[in-house]
């Protein structure tokens, strides 16, 4: 099969513009998908970052963003910044008529979401936002139990991303723990795209949100020694009241997003419960799926492997154990052949109109943590 080939051009090269350059090594585990990306361009203030790129056979090379959406050998631009720097970038390659994958949480705030949201809607290009996780063969296969309909009405939904990245006290602060790069909402907009592309893709919405939002390390030290505040939320947990269009009683939907989960990782969760069964995967034991039935007043607990069983199909054998490069792989496959009109009814990734569904949520969150009551969401 005849592969189209679309330049890539990738704007921040920090650790996930670097997992794309991999990812497009491997792209021949891919059976007959109808794209080959080819990475042309780069646009980085960082030296060290500009020549790792060089040295890894990207030609063109950028400082500033700007060149390289001015650049005609690029067709496809991904979009890895601080969130500070979304509704510049992502509106200025908007304007520039280049198709896009943008990193969450395509805004550092609502107002910035709804700015970059309504440029998408009103131009042609395509774009799609990053969350690779619901990717495992075990999340698909939640995922298509849901679907399936065997729950019956639902009881519960609950969805997680627990990360002890920040459980070190001493580890030097990040832009990700201030509020000027990267937002008030703190971890939610770092992790909560992730958590919100599932329930939000199932359909299930939130009517209102009881937030619990943590700072628990609130100094960390500078890369010059000095104590800095750390000023953003390390931990959320938000109690939110879902509603599915499949039934009229709203249900409880648990979301959880933490940098600062002793015991875990990199844990990303989602777990659905029915009247009549349930399912749920972890990342923490990948290999498998758990689905729940009840009948004739016997429950069960059924364990199954999913495999390696790609979204995509791939050369990996079955047998083979999946992880987070071929989650990423998965998640480029999905974007390069949706952009084709060719993704069918596979998986997609996170829309524009769902990561402004979970601002809106992490914008009552943040009203909830205010008032120390349930907030309704922003219609």
């Amino acid at each position: 099969m005849s592969q189209k080939i679309v330049r890539v051009g990738i704007i921040g090269g920090g650790l996930m513009g670097k997992e794309l350059l991999a990812a497009t090594k491997r792209w021949d585990a891919l059976v007959d998908h109808p794209v080959r990306p080819e990475v042309t361009a780069l646009a980085d203030p960082s030296p060290a970052v500009r020549d790792w790129f060089i040295n890894a056979g990207v030609k063109n090379i950028y400082e500033g963003y700007a060149q390289l959406l001015a650049d005609p050998d690029v067709d496809v631009v991904y979009i890895a910044v601080p969130h500070n720097l979304h509704e510049e970038i992502y509106l200025a390659t908007i304007s520039a008529g280049k198709d896009f994958l943008g990193e969450k949480p395509f805004g550092i705030d609502l107002v910035a979401a709804k700015k970059i949201v309504a440029a998408v809607q009103e131009s042609k290009v395509f774009v799609r936002v990053s969350s690779e996780m619901p990717f495992y063969p075990g999340a698909q296969g939640a995922i298509n139990y849901v679907k399936s309909g065997a729950l019956g009405e639902l009881v519960e939904v609950r969805a997680g991303f627990l990360h002890s990245s920040d459980l070190d006290t001493k580890k030097p602060i990040n832009w990700k723990r201030q509020v000027k790069f990267c937002g008030a909402i703190g971890v939610m907009g770092d992790l909560g795209m992730h958590v919100a592309h599932v329930p939000t893709r199932l359909g299930l919405k939130a009517n209102s949100v009881y937030s619990m939002l943590d700072k628990i390390v609130e100094t960390r030290l500078d890369s010059k020694g000095n104590e800095v505040p750390c000023d953003t939320f390390d931990n959320a947990v938000l109690a939110i009241k879902g509603k599915s269009s499949s039934q009229e009683r709203e249900f409880p939907m648990i979301w959880e997003m933490k940098r600062i989960a002793p015991g875990e990782s990199n844990t990303w969760f989602f777990s659905a419960m029915g009247m009549n069964g349930g399912v749920r995967f972890s990342t923490r034991n990948p290999q498998v799926l758990e689905r729940f039935t009840y009948k004739d007043g016997e429950q069960s607990w059924i364990e199954t492997q999913p495999g390696h069983k790609g979204n995509w199909p791939v050369i990996t054998g079955g047998i083979f154990e999946f992880g987070f490069p071929d989650s990423l792989l998965q998640m480029w496959a999905a974007f390069f052949a949706e952009r084709e009109g060719l993704l069918g009814d596979k998986f997609g990734c996170a829309r524009v109109e769902e990561v402004l569904e979970s601002h809106r949520v992490f914008d009552a969150a943040m009203k909830s943590h205010t008032s120390r009551a349930s907030e309704e969401l922003e219609n």
